[in-house]
């Protein structure tokens, strides 16, 4: 009978601003990999999110022979609560600090919403870097003045604290977001900070990123979910831009795609690495 992966213990890095981040460094089984050896793939979760998402992915990436590493982004999760900085650039160099810190180059970056545009424009400003670029429910769309209104008003409605965990995933439709809980006297509280979450979207209320976009130069698979919040004309418009991009939309699946449907996901992964 075959014996279960092992989970990797949490480790921790800081970066140059001392910013802890924390991680994950997920290796297949011995055996597993074949020759050619496989891209090893660092994940990127979205906002207020972190790297237990992956965790549905991330068996089926193992079973391929990559190595997988996932992190919690600053401002998540067990990573530094408070960091001063949450700019796109912070989190790009934090990106690049694990990539060679790890020794993951030539790396596919995978990211999800706001983690996906932080691949993206590591792949734009880092391409020596970079193997492939899979962007889920992510572009270079912008400005969007409404939104960090729009992220204040979706953090204030959750009802918070929760009694438990189950209360959570109830309220969530997920219980990877229930998982990402801490225990305090009052009950159940998520691992972020109001105003640290909210400063680390404030800059796409005044920026877009098609320049950063036209100067990829790695093969990149774009994914949409056909419910998610991607307008539709974004990939289009993407692949105007750079006609080398691949499109796929996952069906029956809302923007955490991940979450909605990993096996689909996964095989789009698959025949996207597969070519």
């Amino acid at each position: 009978m075959q014996t279960p992966h092992p989970e990797p213990r949490t480790l921790t890095l800081t970066t140059e601003d001392t910013t802890r981040l924390a991680y994950r460094d997920h290796h297949p089984r011995p055996g597993t990999t074949t020759p050619p050896p496989r891209p090893p793939l660092l994940l990127l979760h979205g906002l207020a999110g972190h790297m237990g998402e992956w965790d549905d992915v991330l068996p089926l990436l193992l079973a391929d022979g990559h190595r997988v590493v996932t992190y919690d982004a600053r401002g998540h999760g067990a990573s530094t609560r408070r960091p001063r900085d949450m700019t796109r650039a912070a989190c790009v160099r934090d990106t690049v600090t694990l990539i060679r810190e790890l020794a993951l180059a030539p790396v596919t970056l995978v990211g999800q919403s706001l983690g996906g545009l932080t691949a993206l424009l590591t792949a734009a400003a880092h391409p020596e870097l970079i193997h492939s670029l899979i962007l889920i429910e992510a572009g270079p769309n912008g400005p969007n003045p409404n939104l960090p209104t729009e992220i204040a008003a979706w953090l204030d409605s959750w009802p918070t604290p929760f009694k438990s965990p189950a209360a959570a995933t109830d309220f969530f439709g997920h219980e990877a977001w229930a998982r990402n809980l801490e225990q305090r006297e009052d009950g159940w509280h998520p691992r972020l900070d109001r105003d640290t979450t909210i400063a680390a979207i404030t800059e796409l209320a005044t920026h877009a990123y098609w320049s950063e976009w036209t100067r990829i130069q790695c093969p990149t698979l774009v994914i949409r979910a056909a419910n998610g919040t991607m307008p539709p004309t974004e990939p289009t418009q993407m692949h105007s831009h750079r006609p080398t991009t691949q499109l796929t939309v996952i069906p029956d699946a809302t923007h955490d795609v991940h979450l909605d449907q990993p096996e689909r996901l996964h095989a789009a992964m698959t025949a996207f690495l597969a070519r």
